[in-house]
């Protein structure tokens, strides 16, 4: 059947102002990092987006070496361009990056103009794009200039490749540098993409402020940490779950016993407050306005629909939140 967009899609979504700018970001944006690859099934991944946009999600977040293998996570979501979205690529935020491993040889991955140049191109062909509305910096360079980097990404704004750009990883002084080198280039650094939860608070130390001062918006990624908090380890670690499986993005050694103890006194409280502790962690993650975006990833529909269910209740009272920093602590 052809596809066709609820009507109602933009009536409970919540959207957010990123920084400075005119664009308004969903409080709850989708990754595409797992299960949408050339390893997984098409229909499921379909399914997913068109349940995502439906709900008022507006904003999937890609990037050259989602899949596996690397590039098919664009791909996929290119076939959905043309299959689903093509009537509302205009209601569409769109985000690829570059900078890790693509391919062999010295220009494969890092942060040159060679590779950062390259990587969009081959990027906007797999997806079928003339532009994405967001290009980061995937991680910092050690070996390249920064003004090098930055100077990429000025280019390939005026050149009608990306509508804005940002970076993701940076440390809150790479942060304040990039956002100089990009002012005085002409391109203002729209977002920064930074890992966030409950148990992962280091953009906390510095570099919430300094994004804040500039005008500069956020997205956080993990903001589940990767499955920790969700009340899939409430009883321990299962048997079907990253940490099990030895998963190279989540081992058994994160999964402690402190850990899961942890995890259980937070979803005591999300209870109380009438949510799941996945819809907890994402609203804590957006509370006080200073994230703009939550980005989730998802197995299944219904992870989609239960993590856009938390925008219904956002606000915690200070007991609340004095209780989760005690269990934090």
């Amino acid at each position: 059947m052809v596809y066709q967009a609820s009507e109602n899609r933009y009536e409970k979504m919540k959207y957010n102002r990123t920084g400075n700018s005119g664009l308004l970001l969903p409080a709850i944006s989708l990754g595409l990092w797992h299960n949408f690859g050339g390893v997984d099934s098409f229909e499921s991944g379909r399914a997913m987006l068109r349940k995502a946009f439906d709900l008022g999600i507006t904003h999937f977040d890609l990037a050259n070496n989602y899949g596996p293998p690397a590039g098919s996570a664009e791909e996929m979501f290119g076939k959905m361009l043309k299959t689903d979205f093509a009537p509302y690529r205009d209601e569409l935020v769109v985000s690829t990056k570059a900078g890790y491993y693509m391919w062999p040889g010295p220009y494969g991955e890092w942060g040159s103009k060679k590779n950062i140049i390259s990587s969009l191109d081959q990027s906007l062909k797999r997806m079928g794009l003339d532009y994405v509305d967001i290009f980061y910096s995937h991680r910092p360079d050690p070996n390249t200039p920064l003004e090098e980097t930055m100077g990429a990404l000025d280019q390939i704004v005026r050149q009608g490749k990306a509508l804005y750009v940002g970076i993701s990883s940076y440390s809150p002084e790479q942060t304040v540098e990039a956002v100089s080198i990009l002012k005085d280039l002409g391109t203002p650094m729209l977002i920064h993409q930074p890992s966030y939860s409950m148990f992962n608070r280091w953009i906390e130390d510095g570099l919430q402020d300094v994004l804040q001062e500039n005008g500069v918006g956020s997205i956080a990624f993990c903001p589940l940490a990767q499955g920790l908090l969700t009340n899939k380890y409430v009883n321990g670690v299962p048997t079907d779950s990253r940490a099990a499986s030895a998963s190279q993005f989540l081992g058994e050694d994160q999964v402690t016993e402190e850990v899961i103890h942890k995890v259980k006194q937070l979803n005591e409280v999300a209870t109380e407050r009438g949510q799941n502790l996945a819809q907890m962690a994402l609203a804590w993650v957006l509370r006080e306005g200073r994230v703009t975006s939550a980005l989730i990833g998802a197995s299944k529909v219904s992870q989609i629909e239960e993590n856009v269910a938390a925008l219904e209740n956002l606000e915690f009272s200070n007991e609340e939140l004095q209780r989760i920093e005690d269990i934090l602590k």
